[in-house]
């Protein structure tokens, strides 16, 4: 026998928490359920931002929010017409939770834990009588003449309509394609590179600021901060690389080289900033004066790369000293090796192929009363709270586009 609900929601993520409270408190007569196949939901609440949950980011413009998806950026411009960052900041504050923007723009809890999102999440599921079933993994969804038909390893279920919101989940993917639907095939997005070399294997932790990075024999091109790790690069300038060139890099199979220029100049505004330098300081010892506003042991670690030893004052250097320095600090080459996932918060290119929905409601094109809410359909953003801010925008203009019946 099974269950009748009016609407359900597969996955108890972000999107599908928003989706069923919104729906159940703009219509409180019907039954709205959770079908979530872990022991809890909201996971990647959690860990999000280390713990903190990055909520959105504080870009109020939909034409400047969009740059930011490599895949969704044409589709999401209208939908964030309708809901975007100021309405993420006025509904989590209408509910009690304040939201607090930092330098970089993220966006977090005041509480500074993801915990307060969560605990927002559950008290008004349960306030608007949201039934939550966690431990319902679902083995199959069938179209039916009135609605759907959803078997999960718990029980079976009828309703009239059925919101999909479950992230990268290949499971239901397959499902998916079973009733007609297209999946692009899913690539990792948000990665950092794997590089061994001497030149940064000593200096884990060391941040230059402002970089450009190069994808060589691609196209791809970021800039922003460039952190160097245990196992290689991450922060922004990778970031953005790894997430608009998920596709291309995954056809090399993570394999290709990098030009890094840490200084932003081009080689030729280094050479004479050198030779000035060369001048300037002539008694001083070239590792020991760190230039360009680089951190002292990057500094050091191009310096001696250049084949300038400790010793060597700036009056000691030789012109293919200056170039090779001028090089290393504006086209220096590292070999990526592989990719590792950035954090936790594993994103992936790939989903239902967003030819097939419709972005004013979020509802099947192929199949009425389907719809979709956050990463499983093919959307995906560079990190900083944009990948939620996609998430609650789907889930609201879906919830807002579910018929009384």
């Amino acid at each position: 026998m099974s269950k009748h609900k009016d609407i359900i929601i597969i996955g108890g993520g972000a999107a599908g928490f928003f989706s069923a409270i919104n729906i159940a408190e703009q219509y409180s007569d019907l039954s709205v359920a959770i079908l979530e196949r872990g022991k809890t939901g909201l996971q990647k609440v959690k860990i999000s931002g280390g713990g903190r949950c990055n909520v959105t980011h504080a870009e109020f413009i939909p034409s400047e929010l969009v740059i930011n998806y490599p895949r969704g950026e044409k589709e999401l411009l209208g939908p964030f017409h309708s809901f975007m960052t100021g309405d993420t900041i006025t509904w989590f504050e209408e509910r009690g939770v304040e939201l607090k923007i930092e330098e970089d723009g993220r966006m977090f809890p005041v509480s500074n834990s993801s915990q307060t999102i969560i605990d927002c999440f559950l008290d008004e599921a349960k306030t608007h009588g949201v039934d939550v079933l966690y431990n319902h993994s679902v083995k199959s969804i069938d179209v039916l003449d009135n609605g759907f038909s959803i078997e999960t390893s718990q029980e079976n279920f009828q309703c009239g309509q059925l919101i999909i919101a479950t992230g990268s989940n290949t499971k239901i993917w397959k499902l998916l394609e079973d009733l007609g639907h297209t999946i692009v095939e899913p690539v990792p997005s948000l990665f950092t590179f794997d590089i061994r070399d001497e030149r940064i294997r000593n200096i884990p932790g060391v941040v230059a600021k402002d970089v450009e990075v190069k994808v060589l024999g691609t196209d791809l091109i970021s800039t922003g901060p460039l952190l160097i790790t245990h196992v290689g690069m991450s922060a922004p300038a990778i970031l953005k690389l790894s997430a608009f060139g998920a596709i291309e890099l995954s056809k090399l199979n993570y394999h290709f080289d990098i030009e890094v220029n840490f200084i932003r100049q081009d080689l030729d505004s280094c050479l004479a900033s050198l030779k000035s330098l060369k001048l300037d300081l002539a008694k001083k010892l070239v590792v020991n004066y760190t230039q360009f506003d680089l951190p002292k042991r990057l500094w050091k670690q191009l310096v001696l790369d250049a084949n300038i030893d400790e010793t060597n004052r700036w009056a000691d250097i030789n012109k293919n000293q200056i170039d090779a320095l001028s090089k290393q600090l504006t086209k220096a080459i590292f070999k990526v090796t592989g990719k590792s996932t950035f954090k936790e918060e594993f994103v992936t290119a790939g989903g239902v192929d967003l030819r097939e929905i419709n972005f004013k409601t979020f509802e099947s094109k192929l199949i009425p009363d389907l719809y979709f809410a956050g990463e499983v359909i093919n959307v995906d953003a560079v990190t900083g709270g944009f990948n939620f801010q996609n998430a609650w925008t789907s889930a609201y203009i879906a919830s807002r586009s579910i018929q009384l019946k």
